[in-house]
């Protein structure tokens, strides 16, 4: 059921992150979810662990709604700084070293997202799809690191694609 959630959230994502914004926050509270239940609420059951992932769901979907500028500032954060960590932390770098990237990555997406909105959303929505996806399918099929990172990437640039070309049809349509 985790695994599921996991690839439909990600591929939800992936592809319509930027059109659904308020999908965009909810997946950000899904994906935090998912990592910080397990440490928050050990040796409880998959279950409960979505259960949570899915509350913080859709309590960042209803902020995003009320306090947009609020919280385009704060997913901006979250997302630059936890993509940053996941697409290093294969790499084994030091605690120190990783908050210090977090907090930079962080504040760079939050100014991209509040500056260029668009732009920035379906890069950031599609590496979090992409990562969501990777996690889901690392686990199951062994992926090594290294060929989990260039996957991320690689279907984040695909989903991109997909996520501007929407965009651009949908700026074009009178």
């Amino acid at each position: 059921m985790l695994l599921i959630g996991r690839l439909l959230v990600g591929l939800l994502l992936l592809v319509l992150g930027r059109r659904l914004y308020w999908l965009f926050v909810a997946g950000m509270g899904f994906l935090y979810g998912l990592e910080l239940a397990p440490r928050l609420l050990p040796e409880q059951s998959e279950t409960m662990i979505v259960i949570v992932a899915l509350v913080m769901a859709l309590v960042g979907a209803l902020v995003a709604v009320v306090a947009t500028k609020v919280v385009l500032g704060i997913i901006g954060f979250v997302a630059g700084g936890g993509i940053a960590l996941l697409l290093l932390g294969n790499l084994g770098i030091d605690r120190v070293v990783a908050l210090a990237i977090y907090l930079i990555a962080g504040v760079i997406g939050a100014v991209l997202l509040l500056v260029l909105f668009d732009w920035t959303l379906i890069v950031l929505s599609s590496l979090a799809g992409a990562s969501l996806i990777v996690m889901s399918v690392e686990r199951l099929l062994q992926v090594p690191p290294i060929a989990g990172t260039v996957l991320v990437l690689v279907l984040a640039a695909v989903g991109a694609l997909i996520q501007a070309g929407l965009w651009r049809r949908r700026r074009l349509s009178p």
